[in-house]
């Protein structure tokens, strides 16, 4: 499988400059740098930005950055990536990377909770990509759903969770349990619908309907 993997990766566009950067950065100094999106999810979230060309994208959890980057590339003109990152001891490292891009003044970050700072925010998403804290998911889908455009997208990272979601998770495991109540909650809510990707740790992408 990790053949496999290294084979997509060498046949998928490189990361630029500044996203290798990101990486070199939080292998070297941030704690969890497996939390970084990484080249072939980071590539297919610029993918999908380009195809949709968002004029607003809001994403939940910006860690270094790396996924507000690839994200903010395919930003239709005059376009805006709003990122909610809880810890603000990142506030600098994110913000250090933002004004090395070129999409720097498309980039507003957040510091704060998500659930606190979402209902501040008067815009309707085309793109919301969720990959904060697992025991909140479903508040965060809750949270943003009348946010996001009919026809808008949803995408969520984390939703195989190395595989526990197919276990049977410990009562006290609550970030599995979150996973799995958001995985369910989005495969009955009839108002979507939705694909899980099994690409890294799984991603879910959901379509807001149109008439529903």
């Amino acid at each position: 499988m990790n053949s496999l993997f290294d084979y997509a990766a060498a046949h998928t566009t490189p990361e630029d400059a500044l996203l290798q950067e990101v990486v070199r950065y939080t292998h070297l100094h941030a704690m969890h740098p497996r939390m970084l999106s990484g080249h072939l999810q980071g590539q297919l979230l610029s993918t999908v930005s380009y195809m949709l060309r968002p004029q607003r994208i809001l994403e939940i959890g910006t860690f270094t950055g790396y996924a507000t980057l690839c994200l903010a590339k395919g930003l239709a003109p005059g376009g805006i990536i709003h990122t909610i990152e809880h810890n603000d001891e990142l506030e600098d490292t994110c913000r250090s990377f933002f004004e090395r891009s070129i999409h720097k003044d498309r980039i507003k970050l957040h510091i704060g909770k998500a659930l606190t700072v979402i209902p501040q925010l008067n815009d309707s998403f085309d793109l919301v990509y969720i990959d904060g804290d697992k025991r909140e998911y479903t508040d965060y889908y809750h949270a943003v759903f009348d946010k996001t455009r009919p026809g808008g997208f949803i995408i969520a990272d984390n939703v195989l969770w190395d595989g526990k979601v197919i276990e049977s998770p410990l009562p006290g495991d609550a970030q599995t349990l979150g996973i799995a109540q958001f995985n369910d909650t989005i495969q009955n809510d009839a108002r979507v619908e939705n694909l899980l990707l099994p690409l890294r740790d799984g991603l879910m992408i959901i379509r807001k309907s149109t008439t529903k």
